[in-house]
Formats: C-alpha cells, sequence, structure tokens
C-alpha cells in the first residue's frame, strides 16, 4: 500500500466517524423532543385525575352553576383526547378552553364562601395551580427541544443525515395572542 491509500483510507474513516457522530446527535435530539413531551404528558394526565375531584367538590356547593363546570369537563375531555393522539395542534386550543373554564370555576367560587373555606377544595385548587404552573414550565422545555431538532436538521451538513434518515421535524406547542390573554373579570360577570 502506498501513502495516497493510507491518506484515502483515513479521510474516509474521519468522514464516517463524522457521520456517526451527526446521526447520534440528530438521534439525541429526538429523542429530547420525546422526552420532554413525555414530561408535558405526565403532568396532563395527573391534571386531567384532579379535576373530576375538583369539580364532584364544587358541585356540592355550586348548585346553579353547571354551565361553568360543563365547560371544565368538556375542556377537560379535549385535552385528554388531544394528549392521547400526541397531536400539538389540538393541545393549544384545547388548553386555552380549559385554563378559561378553571378561570371561570375559580371566580365563580368566590360568591360561595363555604366551598372556598372548604379543606379539599383549598387542597385540589393548589394542586391544579401547581400542576398548571408546572405544564408552562415542561412547555418551556418541550419548545426550546423541538426548536434545537428543528434546527439542526435543516442545518448543513446535519440535514444530509437527516434526510436519508427520514428526521422530521416537530410542532412547536404554541398558543395564539388570543389564547394567551388574560381574562377579562369583569367580561365573566356581566
Amino acid at each position: 500500500m502506498n501513502v495516497s491509500t493510507f491518506v484515502f483510507l483515513g479521510i474516509l474513516v474521519v468522514i464516517v466517524i463524522y457521520a456517526i457522530t451527526l446521526y447520534n446527535n440528530l438521534v439525541s435530539l429526538k429523542h429530547n423532543v420525546d422526552k420532554a413531551w413525555s414530561n408535558i404528558d405526565v403532568l396532563l394526565k395527573q391534571r386531567h385525575d384532579e379535576l373530576p375531584k375538583l369539580v364532584e367538590t364544587c358541585k356540592q356547593y355550586m348548585k346553579y352553576e353547571q354551565e361553568t363546570l360543563e365547560k371544565v369537563m368538556r375542556a377537560r375531555s379535549a385535552v385528554s383526547s388531544a394528549r392521547e393522539k400526541g397531536d400539538v395542534a389540538a393541545l393549544g386550543p384545547a388548553e386555552t378552553q380549559l385554563r378559561m373554564g378553571l378561570g371561570n370555576l375559580f371566580a365563580v367560587a368566590e360568591a360561595y364562601p363555604d366551598l372556598k373555606a372548604n379543606d379539599n377544595f383549598q387542597h385540589l385548587q393548589q394542586r391544579i395551580s401547581g400542576l398548571e404552573n408546572a405544564i408552562a414550565d415542561r412547555r418551556e422545555f418541550y419548545n426550546e427541544s423541538v426548536n434545537l431538532n428543528n434546527i439542526r436538521i435543516e442545518q448543513f451538513p446535519d440535514v444530509i443525515i437527516a434526510r436519508n434518515f427520514n428526521f422530521k421535524p416537530r410542532q412547536l406547542l404554541e398558543f395564539s395572542t388570543e389564547e394567551k390573554k388574560d381574562v377579562d373579570m369583569k367580561e365573566l360577570f356581566s
């Protein structure tokens, strides 16, 4: 073997090692997105399990507020359906409806002093509020993971590996401007 053969083999080995490194990094990013979604999924499931307890506690006191309770349960169902399907696009609007329903429920609960004083209600309200905060944190982590994944599969030379091994972009979990605005409390009670 001559020197040019060794040089060619050396370059080939470096290219193969570089391609393997790129592939492994893309796999890692893909799994980080999946892990981030799983973290959100766990919290959504926990909240899903807590909401019927909250609604049941409220039913005992809020005899005339069935529409508010039904809205929360319909929104809960929509979130659950989107979560089970892994449908990020449907999850945003469903989450908005649920957050608005919970906001309405907690606002209406203000008119029921016995309910507000109920230990079970207070515990559930704190638990759900804590889950809402955790979901917001996890959504940020998910979107960061998706963003990194999407950037890398479009950058050169990663795009070559990504296309050849069918790496796909992922969808951000976003809320429209309308969905992000604060609830107008005056509107709730007019």
